[in-house]
This record gives C-alpha cells, structure tokens and sequence, in this order.
C-alpha cells in the first residue's frame, strides 16, 4: 500500500513539540546536525516564549519533520511521494531528497526573518469554516472594499485561510458571520501566501540561486500548483512562490489519493492535516506521529490492505 508523509506548515505549533519527537537515533542526529547548522542550541526554540517568533516557530517546525522523516526510513517506510503545507514544504524537498537539510535551513531562516520584517505588527490570518470557495471569494471581494484580503490556503472544500490586515480579519469576521459561517483566527501573525509577501519570494529566490537542488528521490507535491514533480528546478520554484501565492493543499491531497496513497503518516507539529485526510477520504488510513508512537505508524505502513 502507498505511502505519502505529510508536513504541516505554522500554526501547528505547541511548547514542547521537538521535546515529544519521537525516541530515535535518527532523531537525535537530526537534532545534533540542526544544532550545527544554525549555531545555537535548540533548547529554547520551541518554548511559549519561543513560538512567538516566526523564525523559531518555522524552524522548529522544519526540524521536527525532518526528524521525524528520517526516524520512519531507518525504521524501514519509504514513502511513495511527499507533500508539506506552507514552510513543510521545506521539510517534505529535504525528505524527498531535492533539498539538503543544511539549504533548508539556511532558506526557511531567511524566509521567517524575511516575513517578520514585511509585516511587522498588524496582521494575520485566519480559517473561514463553512463556506465553499465561490462564496469566500465574494466574501474578500466585499471586505476588500474597505480593506485588502487574500485567499491563503484551500485546506479542505469548506476550510479556507485568509490573509490580511487585522482590520480586514474583523471584517471577514463579521460577513462570516453573516453568511452562517465560522471563523477561527491562526496563530500566526504573519499574511502568509498572499502578494503581500512577493518580496520574500524575490529574496529567497535570489538566495536560491547557490544553492544545489537534486531530482527528488519521489514525487513531490506542489503547494500553489497542486502537481506532482519529480523535477528539481521544480520543486525550487514551489519553495520560491509558496510564501506568496495561495496554497492548494485540498487539491494537492487529492492528487496524493488519485496517485494510489492509502496510508498517510503527519510528522509533528499537530494533527491537522491527518484529520483533514480522514475527512476527505474517510478509506484511508492516516495517523500523526503527534498522536501515536513511532512503532504504531510503522505497522500502520506496513498493514496489508484490508487487515
């Protein structure tokens, strides 16, 4: 049975989450290699205080994917294709081998800082729960009248995030509200994956240029273009974009399904995305590694189909 790993993205994040990765060797080398890399000890970077930072909340969460990734290989699943959900994209390119871990690093580093500058205090995102992509869209057409507000993230048919200023967040509130939905507002400061951001796209671009990409070892899931690549110069150009376009993550999963993936495996932080590939596809058997020890995502890997 097929295998997709699933990376999530900001927003997942809880004190303590690299301090729950699972007990492995792969773990702790993970750990040790990202220690040398940044410089620093690691020790702070998922702490409360921590989290309320961009860069050690997309760090951390880079990390801890990474890590978890490579515990599932040594313990013998080898994913059939990959896809991560905003900065997971950057753990899901090192996973599938287009991206060294050290590159990763160095780029998501750059694009948290990036992030943070653009828009300093003001902003934010946040997921409007239960209304189609049609009606969302006239929903930001209506509160971009007054204030500027962007479609950020299809997660699911009737999950979709929005990008904007804290006063056009209170407005999608209201219409929202309005409109017989919910809204439920991120934790997360920054408009991601919105133009807001098409400086951090130009600068991490220009930052991608001396840096090696490699054919990815299997498929690799876009995030804005909801395609399956195994191109390097491709899966660049995602990492380069995400931060700036919409994210088509229900139509990327589609495709994941579409391709022959039953089983899907959620590195930490959260259980966000299993639980969305459970609802949209209640045949398939998705569990995170948040959740269940690491062993249990092993036997779930390796159960035949129907057992």
């Amino acid at each position: 049975m097929q295998v997709a790993l699933l990376f999530p993205g900001q927003g997942a994040q809880t004190p303590g989450f690299l301090r729950r990765l699972p007990e492995h060797p792969a773990v702790g080398a993970t750990l040790d290699d990202a220690r040398q890399i940044l410089g620093e000890s690691l020790d702070e970077l998922d702490s409360a205080a921590a989290l309320a930072s961009t860069a050690a909340v997309q760090l951390g969460t880079v990390i801890a994917g990474v890590a978890a990734a490579r515990a599932l290989r040594a313990a013998g699943v080898e994913a059939d294709a990959v896809a991560g959900l905003s900065v997971g994209a950057f753990a899901a390119a090192v996973a599938c081998g287009a991206l060294s871990f050290a590159d990763a690093l160095r780029l998501v580093k750059l694009r948290a800082e990036s992030m943070a500058q653009t828009t300093p205090t003001g902003f934010g995102m946040a997921a409007i729960l239960g209304l189609p992509e049609r009606r969302v869209l006239e929903l930001i057409a209506r509160v971009s009248e007054r204030a500027p507000l962007y479609v950020a993230s299809i997660n699911a048919p009737t999950e979709i995030v929005v990008s904007g200023s804290s006063a056009a967040l209170a407005l999608a509130a209201e219409e929202a509200h309005t409109n017989g939905a919910a809204i439920r507002v991120l934790r997360v400061v920054i408009p991601s994956h919105c133009p807001l951001m098409d400086g951090v796209s130009a600068r991490l671009r220009a930052a991608a240029r001396g840096v090696t990409w490699q054919r990815p070892r299997m498929p690799y899931v876009s995030n804005h273009r909801a395609r399956a690549t195994v191109e390097a110069e491709e899966v660049a150009e995602d990492l380069m974009l995400n931060v700036s376009r919409p994210v088509r993550w229900h139509d990327s999963v589609t495709l994941l399904y579409e391709l022959g993936c039953r089983v899907y495996l959620e590195t930490p932080p959260g259980q966000v995305l299993s639980r969305l590939m459970e609802a949209a596809f209640p045949d398939v058997r998705a569990a995170s590694l948040e959740d269940v020890p690491l062993a249990s995502a092993v036997s779930l890997a390796r159960r035949p189909p129907g057992a």
